[in-house]
């Protein structure tokens, strides 16, 4: 069966401001987790021949461990976002080589020693650190490949160490040697990378686990309603979301809408909320350029000033990719 969490959408149903964002994202260089996220975009358009290749390509760039997609073994988990479009082209085509490339990544994951006592797997090679941007690369990996034991550990073991229950939202980078978070400001992405990831979880799990579920969606909640509290009344976030001197970013809206309306679709998320989906995915709108960059959001390749980076195009599909499925059509100025 052909892994695909919504129905098709395909090339002739991008709009001309997705189109313009796609082509400037295809045309971005990109990483193991930037062509992972870039995929993800693509499938949930429907658009089967880019996905194609991107999968091929990312086995082609396999290396010896079985990371996907890898072009500088910088990170130990960037390459499992890659996952789920190999998984996806390996049934589409029934292509053995394919599947076994996506069984390679799935066991580097599983196996590695890179990791703490209790499983949690480190960020960076040559690095005893937890990032929250792991929860992405590897937990709707491990739940589409029905490691959902896996999948838990690393959903808990993440959110032990960088979860600030009291604001609601993640800090960056947990310290495994020093027992502490190292960046503990409450950055957009961040938080936003872990929303991303359960609602992309919650997709894949479909009825095999619904404590799980259960488990993922309720603390998926309780981000959406901490970052929507910080949204700025002319409808920005800052980079550090409680931070008001830190810098504009947008790429935290787009994984809110995205998330949000996943939720809905899903019914984890209350219908009410879709007032919300609607403003985000219109700011999102409102920052696309003539070149089709997603401009003012937390820009490549060091993500420490405002710019443009592969996840901000990638968001910006997804987010109209979910907005469509709830049946919306945006209009072409954003309004709050």
């Amino acid at each position: 069966m052909v892994v695909r969490a919504y129905p098709a959408h395909g090339a002739d149903t991008l709009g001309e401001l997705e189109q313009r964002v796609l082509t400037a994202m295809l045309a971005m260089q990109r990483r193991s987790w930037e062509q992972g996220v870039a995929s993800h975009a693509i499938l949930d358009w429907g658009l089967d021949p880019l996905a194609r290749v991107i999968a091929r390509d990312a086995v082609m760039r396999q290396d010896s461990e079985g990371k996907l997609a890898e072009i500088d073994n910088q990170s130990v988990v960037n390459s499992g976002a890659v996952v789920e479009v190999v998984r996806w082209a390996a049934d589409l085509d029934a292509d053995d080589s394919l599947q076994h490339a996506a069984d390679r990544q799935i066991d580097f994951l599983l196996t590695t020693d890179r990791r703490a006592d209790d499983g949690t797997l480190f960020h960076m090679e040559g690095s005893r650190e937890v990032w929250i941007d792991t929860a992405y690369m590897v937990i709707p990996a491990l739940v589409l490949a029905g490691e959902l034991s896996e999948a838990r550990k690393q959903f808990r073991g993440h959110r032990d160490r960088l979860f600030d229950a009291e604001a609601g939202l993640y800090g960056a980078r947990w310290s495994e040697d020093d027992r502490v978070v190292h960046h503990p400001e409450h950055w957009g992405s961040g938080t936003g990378w872990m929303l991303a990831a359960i609602a992309r979880s919650i997709r894949l799990l479909g009825d095999r686990d619904p404590d799980f579920a259960v488990e993922l969606s309720s603390h998926a909640r309780i981000l959406i309603d901490a970052c929507l509290a910080l949204r700025h009344p002319d409808g920005t976030f800052r980079n550090v979301l409680d931070d008001p001197d830190s810098f504009e970013e947008g790429t935290v809206g787009e994984m809110l809408a995205f998330s949000i309306a996943s939720g809905i679709l899903h019914g984890w998320v209350p219908a009410t909320y879709r007032a919300h989906v609607d403003s985000l995915v219109q700011s999102a709108r409102s920052l696309v350029d003539a070149d089709g960059y997603v401009s003012r959001v937390c820009g490549a390749p060091m993500f420490e000033s405002q710019g443009v980076s592969v996840e901000g195009q990638a968001f910006f599909l997804l987010a109209s990719a979910a907005h469509r499925r709830l049946g919306a059509e945006p209009s072409a100025s954003p309004t709050l």
